[in-house]
């Protein structure tokens, strides 16, 4: 295959997103940790904002009204300042410089709420992709076809001239649906690197 770009994901490619570190930092017991992490990560909040229909605040507005008072406190917290999980994965940096080097196309195609504009650029700069495209702004998730279609259509790319990076096995099989090359992500840059 003759890869002429690379879409990348965002969550767990490029940046770590591990809801524990947010809430080992605002959390006080277990309990706490327990509730939270099942009311507001495996809530149906997450998908919304990611689809950007509420953003991050709403989603606590609408999460607090299911877990105890005496938790709202770290839940406002854990809400509003999820992301100080975002630290690069390692070797990302790395990879990306090394796809540009390459003469190859870079984007970022993400499922993230509209706080992704705030922690994203502390990795690398927006204008250093040719493309970010966050599902909050389109109102539509990975692994729906849309996205993908959506994505290729606004930058007039050829689904097979790209190579799609995402950790989630569903998002990759979506990928391959629509016509792209795609590959998932396990920590493996070098790997993937080969294929480029």
């Amino acid at each position: 295959m003759k890869i002429k770009n690379v879409v990348l994901d965002m969550g767990n490619v490029l940046l770590d997103f591990n809801p524990e570190v947010s809430l080992n930092a605002f959390c006080s017991s277990e309990e706490e940790k327990n509730v939270i992490r099942k009311e507001l990560f495996g809530g149906p909040e997450w998908q919304m904002a990611d689809r950007g229909d509420i953003t991050d605040a709403q989603r606590y507005d609408l999460v607090k009204l299911r877990i105890p008072e005496k938790y709202h406190k770290a839940l406002k917290e854990c809400a509003l300042r999820w992301d100080i999980c975002m630290k690069p994965v390692e070797g990302a940096g790395d990879f990306c410089n090394f796809v540009k080097e390459k003469g190859l196309g870079i984007y970022v195609l993400s499922n993230a709420s509209n706080l992704f504009y705030e922690y994203f650029p502390t990795f690398l700069p927006l204008d250093y992709f040719d493309g970010v495209f966050v599902s909050a702004d389109y109102h539509m998730l990975k692994p729906d076809a849309e996205i993908y279609l959506t994505f290729l259509e606004k930058y007039g790319l050829n689904a097979h001239d790209c190579l799609f990076i995402d950790d989630r096995e569903a998002n990759v099989i979506a990928a391959r649906n629509v016509g792209m090359n795609a590959v998932r992500f396990e920590e493996n840059y070098d790997e993937i690197k080969k294929l480029l």
